[in-house]
């Protein structure tokens, strides 16, 4: 049986901004599907302390007001997230997040900000953003609502973190069945070690191509947590 067969947990959060360095936690989702069994979701609200960029809340709708009225306080969201993390990974199942190394780099930044702890990876994750980008070479966007598109997988709502977590297990389970030999019948240690592969792969050609073109940025192809700024070696 794949591991598509079994119980996933989709993981996804929603900030106040796209650098996962600076950006803060306003909510965050883990649903448990398949197997046959009733979904279960678990969704945090979370004040972040800092105003909500109006940019920000046009995208997921969540205002300062609101997070600061309903939003549990950092800390507590942090240690709750990471509980159920670890819990899921105890259990065996991997974690899906689509375009993970943003999500779990957010939340190691979030750690290191309100705690002494960062974050470990304890347990297999499938991204299927990285698994997408790797076996379907074709040209376009790469967002999740594309790439539910092009996969013909349900996506409810843009931008809300239980709605992109459901269709990143969606998308996982399709992508299993896709490509039955590299990623349904991989085992699930393996399948995390390929993506590492997979992820630096892409960030090296595109570091050559933007070379080529005498452009000076580079991308950063570690996955599933990109170093910390401090850890990260300074460019020859």
């Amino acid at each position: 049986m794949s591991w598509a067969d079994g119980r996933l947990c989709g993981f996804d959060v929603e900030t106040t901004g796209a650098d996962p360095d600076e950006a803060r936690i306003v909510s965050a989702t883990l649903v448990l599907v398949g197997a046959a069994r009733p979904t279960q979701e678990f969704h945090l609200l979370v004040d972040p302390g800092v105003e909500i960029p109006a940019a920000s809340t046009a995208v997921h709708g969540i205002t300062t007001e609101r997070a600061r009225a309903e939003g549990r306080a950092p800390t507590d969201a942090l240690v709750e997230i990471v509980r159920r993390l670890r819990a899921t990974w105890e259990h065996g199942l991997p974690v899906v997040a689509f375009n993970g190394s943003y999500d779990f780099t957010v939340l190691d930044r979030e750690l290191r900000r309100h705690t002494e702890d960062t974050l470990e990876i304890t347990g297999p994750v499938i991204d299927p953003h990285i698994i997408d980008r790797a076996l379907d070479r074709r040209r376009g966007k790469r967002t999740l609502e594309e790439t539910c598109r092009h996969y013909r997988v349900r996506h409810d709502g843009a931008h809300d973190a239980t709605q992109d977590a459901l269709a990143a297990t969606r998308l996982a389970w399709r992508l299993a069945r896709h490509y039955p030999a590299e990623v349904g019948a991989a085992p699930l240690p393996r399948l995390h070690e390929q993506q590492k592969l997979w992820s630096q792969e892409w960030a090296d050609s595109l570091n050559r191509y933007w070379q080529s073109q005498g452009q000076d940025r580079s991308a950063d192809g570690s996955w599933p947590v990109r170093p910390h700024p401090a850890r990260r070696p300074v460019p020859s």
